[in-house]
């Protein structure tokens, strides 16, 4: 698949919702919000911040909004894409023969970009890093090994702690460990050898 590189090309590839990709790229374009393509579809951001996002898919279109969590006044047409995973996003779904209303989908943007101007923004919490009991042993068993792993950098440590969390076998636990024992050491990442 080519990679998609303006508006009119989206419009082009997703040609069944020709009629109301042309509606709401129309609306989008009567704001002051600045087009791009981003993920290969069409993205609307305001002082480099996304706002809202347009998408095609087998079975409706979209209109996302980047922070609708804060959407307080207009909410009657809002579903959380994934329910539990989602937390800032929220979208307006359009089926097939669904009438798209100007008049109802604009009080919605217009509330988005306020609240883009008043800087509300939902930022995602870092997750602790959970240590496997047996990493953790052997960390507190050797200050060096300790020290070594605690000035990797938070990513590395992850990345570490996931490689023998996932292992099922204590054996294959064990082994892990001794493989990346002399890594920890000499400062070095799990994934480094893959990295450019």
């Amino acid at each position: 698949m080519s990679k998609i590189s303006s508006i009119k090309e989206y419009v082009l590839l997703h040609a069944e919702w020709d009629a109301q990709l042309r509606q709401l790229i129309g609306v989008m374009e009567q704001t002051e919000l600045s087009a791009s393509i981003k993920w290969g579809a069409p993205v609307y951001s305001l002082d480099g911040k996304n706002v809202i996002g347009l998408g095609a898919f087998k079975n409706h279109i979209a209109i996302w909004f980047f922070q609708g969590v804060f959407l307080k006044k207009n909410t009657a047409l809002l579903v959380n894409a994934q329910e539990g995973k989602t937390k800032a996003l929220r979208q307006i779904r359009f089926e097939r023969n669904d009438n798209i209303s100007n008049a109802s989908i604009i009080p919605y943007i217009e509330e988005a970009i306020a609240n883009q101007k008043a800087g509300l923004e939902l930022k995602a919490k870092p997750k602790s890093l959970e240590i496997p009991e047996e990493l953790e042993a052997i960390l507190n068993g050797n200050k060096l090994l300790k020290d070594a792993f605690h000035d990797l950098s938070p990513g590395k440590q992850k990345e570490y702690a996931q490689y023998i969390a996932e292992a099922k076998k204590q054996a294959t636990r064990t082994n892990r460990i001794k493989k990346i024992e002399p890594l920890i050491s000499q400062g070095k990442g799990l994934n480094d050898r893959y990295r450019k």
